[in-house]
């Protein structure tokens, strides 16, 4: 069942806190968000992204949108350049496509996460092959509201998490 309103919010405040208490910033140039579905109660991100334009603005941000079974990916301009998709997904009407080699930080959205950064997605398979594409060295994050557990199933072209922010805890892997 969806959580309360007031619990949404301030779980995804303490989600921002915590990437910004445990996240060196400094050597980031390309950093990669999802825009999140508030309706659906997937972590509000917006204020993390307002905060990175503001106190990091060497930092470029890159935002996707769906194209065929793959995504594409956008220098993040701000909410003029946004529009939803049929799937309620606010994405970007156009502007600079970047390469995601150029990412150096990836956060990715997940339904439920383990203890060894695997992840269950949403089950499209678009941030697999998103992530399998990205350089070696970028480092990925999970972002989700819940703990992780114990363990999920992991295919052949997962690609495991390098690290894992939830409300309460940041987990490191590998």
């Amino acid at each position: 069942q969806l959580m309360g309103n007031a619990e949404y919010l301030e779980k995804s405040r303490h989600l921002t806190e915590l990437f910004f208490a445990t996240q060196d910033l400094s050597f980031i140039r390309v950093l990669h968000t999802f825009l999140p579905v508030t309706t659906r109660k997937e972590p509000d991100l917006w204020p993390l992204i307002d905060r990175v334009r503001r106190e990091f603005p060497h930092i470029t941000i890159a935002v996707p949108k769906m194209k065929g079974d793959l995504l594409v990916h956008y220098r993040f301009e701000g909410l003029h350049q946004l529009k939803e998709n049929n799937f309620g997904i606010a994405e970007p009407t156009g502007g600079t496509e970047l390469s995601p080699e150029k990412f150096d930080l990836i956060l990715v959205p997940l339904l439920v996460a383990d203890r060894s950064g695997n992840r269950i997605g949403y089950g499209k398979g678009y941030y697999d092959r998103f992530l399998g594409g990205c350089r070696p060295d970028a480092k990925k994050i999970g972002i989700s509201l819940s703990e992780p557990v114990e363990t999920v199933p992991a295919e052949e072209h997962d690609v495991p998490l390098n690290g894992l922010i939830t409300p309460s805890e940041v987990f490191h892997f590998g």
